[in-house]
């Protein structure tokens, strides 16, 4: 049995969510890295902001899971 299985699936999101939070710190220092040392050229740069902005995508989309729904 997996821990998975163990688990509901607002728990299991909530675990997605602090892995891509942490991917996307990551990615953010890995960018102000490479700006800071001029090491990193403009493509690199490039596709390591897409990622970026696509793990902010997903971390939305998992936070607006877990926000319950409020009828106003």
């Amino acid at each position: 049995m997996n821990i998975a299985s163990e688990m509901n699936s607002d728990e299991v999101l909530r675990v997605k969510l602090e892995v891509l939070r942490r991917e996307h710190r990551d990615l953010d220092d890995a960018i102000h890295a490479l700006q800071e040392k001029g090491t990193g050229d403009s493509l690199t740069l490039k596709r390591l902001k897409k990622q970026k902005l696509a793990l902010k995508d997903r971390i939305a989309l998992i936070e607006d899971q877990l926000t319950p729904d409020i009828i106003a």
